[in-house]
């Protein structure tokens, strides 16, 4: 199919409340996009957000972008697309998301027609598919149990091209959708039109982090895309930065595990012919970016539960001798620690981070040891049942570490320096992924219910 022109897309932000420079914007609205959107959600920030239903970014900072981008786009008629609601997609992050753009709406006179699309799926319907067999695990996850659906707070479905379609359809204004493959918001609208489906979401797997793939990157400015017959461009819209190749071609790797094969919802994209050539000193082409249909269609389940409630203290070492023999003060305050509450409190997690020495890597730490070192941060982290549990096992830790004798030693003064009074922190409730596994789906597209408001 012969195009008479490039499909034009704005993408505002790396994720919506990030913030974009008004200039930038300005100058994407002056490219005269076909689309604007914005990727609102990420499982970046672990499981807490999806499990307690809240919103990892800020309400002010979320309208301040959205109100920008449906006051350009509603009266210009460029509709606005915006995936994975309120940060992690579930009901009360679509609901959240929802009434900030109705304020937008009332404050500013704008009137429209507005997809809502749900990803959140009902425990009963997930069992039902479990029990039949519909899920597998998506490694490294391990299989799921009955137990897990149940102690899930909630469980999104990662939703593909088909609910947007459907949208698009009916002739919708902007497209508010809860938890959603990154890519397709800006995907959607350009196959629709009969544009390539390969070259479509390889652009929208770029533009969903908008500036991160220009020189120097950014996850606060905008970028922009053209797709073509054969092929995409990505243009930088702020004079301080340049799209390269090798920019690009790093981000094209960005969250992936095989350099050739990007999986998704319906197959996957295939970059072993892909080529990406600097058209201008800002400017970078894209060919040759493949699409391979999967032989069963699956969705990505995601799901969190609540396993207790956390403490934490910071403090730092800088004694020598201490430090050459942290491993040994970790173990015996951990033994200490278990013996003064054998029998009374056993339902714990006491965890020790040591920064400066492999507090980042942990246990996968390439060159372990303090062999350099002058100062160590140190994390005091416990997770029990209840906050009050949690504080009391925090305390013991941290007071027992504070004054533990070692060999060596030489002063009786306490071993730690404390950076805050009081030094122990009520984190709250925390959760984990409880499912992280795909369904086999015949009809994807059913499984996100759709509602149209006027506004």
């Amino acid at each position: 199919m012969a195009h008479k022109e490039e499909f034009r897309i704005l993408s505002t932000t790396a994720i919506l409340g990030y913030g974009f420079p008004a200039a930038s914007f300005d100058a994407g609205m002056a490219r005269k996009p076909h689309l604007i959107a914005v990727d609102a959600g990420s499982t970046d920030p672990g499981p807490y957000y999806l499990g307690a239903g809240v919103s990892f970014t800020d309400r002010g900072a979320v309208k301040r972008d959205l109100e920008i981008m449906l006051k350009a786009g509603i009266p210009n008629k460029i509709p606005v697309v915006i995936g994975t609601a309120g940060g992690s997609g579930g009901e009360p992050h679509l609901a959240w998301c929802r009434k900030i753009i109705e304020e937008i709406a009332g404050e500013n006179d704008l009137h429209f027609k507005m997809a809502v699309i749900h990803a959140e799926l009902d425990k009963s319907f997930i069992k039902e598919a479990f029990l039949q067999g519909k899920i597998a695990p998506l490694e490294p996850a391990p299989p799921l149990t009955g137990k897990e659906i149940e102690a899930s707070t909630r469980i999104v479905a990662q939703m593909g091209l088909e609910p947007f379609l459907a949208a698009f359809d009916e002739g919708v204004d902007v497209i508010l959708a809860g938890r959603t493959y990154d890519p397709v918001c800006f995907a959607a609208l350009p196959i629709k039109q009969g544009y390539d489906r390969a070259l479509s979401l390889h652009l929208g797997k770029i533009l969903e982090c908008a500036s991160i793939c220009a020189s120097p990157g950014s996850g606060s400015d905008c970028m922009f895309g053209y797709i073509g017959e054969d092929y995409f461009r990505v243009e930088p819209l702020n004079p301080i930065r340049k799209c390269t190749t090798l920019s690009v071609a790093a981000h094209t790797l960005y969250e992936k595990t095989n350099p050739y094969l990007l999986p998704g919802p319906g197959g996957h994209l295939d970059l072993h012919d892909c080529r990406f050539e600097q058209e201008s000193e800002t400017i970078v082409r894209v060919y040759g970016t493949k699409f391979v249909a999967g032989n069963v269609n699956t969705v990505k389940l995601e799901g969190a539960k609540p396993i207790g409630f956390r403490t934490v203290s910071i403090a730092g070492c800088r004694d020598p001798v201490m430090i050459s023999k942290i491993d040994a003060v970790v173990k015996g305050v951990e033994e200490r620690v278990a013996d003064n509450f054998r029998g009374k409190l056993e339902n714990y997690q006491l965890r020790f981070t040591i920064y400066g020495r492999d507090g980042v890597m942990g246990n996968r730490e390439p060159a372990p040891g303090t062999a350099g070192v002058h100062e160590l941060g140190i994390i005091i982290e416990v997770i029990a049942p209840s906050q009050k549990q949690a504080d009391t096992i925090c305390a013991s830790a941290r007071s027992t570490m504070l004054h533990y004798g070692y060999e060596g030693r030489r002063s009786t003064a306490g071993n730690l320096a404390f950076p805050y009074s009081p030094s122990d922190f009520h984190a709250g409730e925390v959760y984990v992924f409880s499912v992280y596994h795909l369904l086999a789906a015949e009809d994807p597209g059913s499984l996100f219910p759709r509602e149209t408001v006027k506004l």
